[in-house]
């Protein structure tokens, strides 16, 4: 048991080595390997669903990938180039889903006003003549004066209070 827990944790220190170096740019064929699988995957996802357009946004990114020197500079630029062009696919895909349900969501209102109107295009209501009524109503007088009666409070009366002196010492004597 002992020994097996030591293997996975050499696994496990190898495989977080092996992961630092190549995202710190080391390993230049897993990078490699990596954008191969990525490519490829992307051109399968396409076809699969029926997007010919990032397919050929692909394909004129890898013909210009092609094209371009070895140079270290215009690699990251085609990369990038390519990156941006699966982006620009998946925000239009994105977008065309968007649309799709906005459509589905306004023909279902609709469908609902529909069947709202038909409903009421089937209910009757009879014409009823009807005469005015008069009801009378109650005069109320408002009275212009309002006598509010106020208590007086009334006054307590105290005695004077003594008049208090007190002998401190000067200030000089301390």
């Amino acid at each position: 048991m002992k020994t097996q827990a030591m293997g996975w944790l050499v696994v496990a220190v190898v495989a977080a080595g092996l992961n630092a170096s190549y995202h710190q740019g080391g390993m230049q064929w897993a990078h490699r390997i990596a954008d191969r699988v990525g490519y490829k995957t992307g051109v399968v996802l396409a076809l699969a669903t029926g997007h010919a357009d990032r397919l050929l946004a692909d394909a004129q990114v890898a013909q210009a990938q092609d094209e371009v020197s070895s140079c270290r500079m215009h690699t990251a630029l085609a990369r990038v180039e390519r990156r941006i062009a699966r982006s620009q696919a998946r925000f239009d895909h994105f977008d065309d889903v968007m649309a799709a349900r906005e459509e589905i969501r306004s023909a279902r209102i609709e469908a609902q006003r529909a069947r709202i109107e038909a409903q009421i295009a089937r209910i009757r209501i009879p014409a009823v003549a009807m005469n005015p009524a008069v009801v009378p109503t109650p005069r109320i007088e408002v009275c212009p004066r309002i006598h509010v009666r106020v208590p007086r409070v009334p006054v307590i009366r105290m005695p004077a209070m003594p008049d208090v002196h007190v002998d401190l010492p000067d200030a000089s004597s301390i």
